[in-house]
């Protein structure tokens, strides 16, 4: 069993999760035989921004323009509040760090919504340090993302473990030299408490 010291948690699926139907919200600003092809546009036009390259709120507007979608810009914004932190996750979160494992955060995001998870609602409280593909510049699953992050912490790949819901990001982790393991709130705390234990990092509270 490898001796891990550092985890990276993704965000979104990982240790928090949306509170709406946001795809249904976004469908419903649209003609319904526009929903999918507008989604898909303005994914597209937040991609840039996740590596801190142009302005999500004018990407978004222009994508609201070009649609003629009824829904204004500050309606849309909204969706990307509208998420919560889960409680069980980020106190285990704490007991790691009680222990001596260094904790990271490790999310592709732009930076309004940065501001929302790191200005807002305090997240660099919980880890020890946060990394937004937004002011690194680099964005999963890009390799250099995770070595540019093990570079800021000190810390080798061989003691660091990944945990995130999208294998594209395991895969590029693990290309990196990190132990990655894909994990998605969904599944239920049991299986996250057995992955932790997996590489001997025993949390002592009862999930939820």
């Amino acid at each position: 069993m490898p001796t891990i010291d550092t985890v990276l948690f993704d965000a979104d699926g990982v240790i928090q999760q949306g509170t709406s139907d946001w795809r249904g919200t976004l469908s419903s600003y649209v003609e319904p035989a526009e929903a999918e092809e507008f989604i898909l546009d303005l994914m597209a036009s937040e991609a840039p921004t996740l590596t801190g390259k142009g302005d999500f709120r004018e990407a978004l507007a222009e994508v609201l323009q070009r649609w003629s979608s009824t829904g204004t810009l500050e309606e849309v914004l909204q969706l990307w509040h509208q998420f919560e932190a889960d409680p069980v996750v980020v106190g285990w979160i704490q007991e790691l760090r009680a222990a001596g494992i260094g904790c990271h955060l490790a999310t592709n995001q732009q930076t309004y919504r940065r501001a929302i998870m790191h200005d807002e609602r305090r997240y660099g409280d919980w880890f020890d340090q946060t990394f937004y593909s937004c002011d690194l510049g680099l964005a999963k699953p890009d390799p250099a993302y995770f070595t540019a992050i093990l570079t800021a912490v000190d810390r080798p790949g061989t003691s660091t473990l990944f945990i995130d819901d999208n294998q594209a990001n395991i895969d590029g982790a693990r290309s990196a030299g990190l132990h990655a393991e894909l994990y998605d709130l969904s599944e239920g705390h049991e299986v996250l408490r057995d992955l932790l234990a997996k590489y001997g990092l025993k949390v002592a509270s009862a999930a939820g």
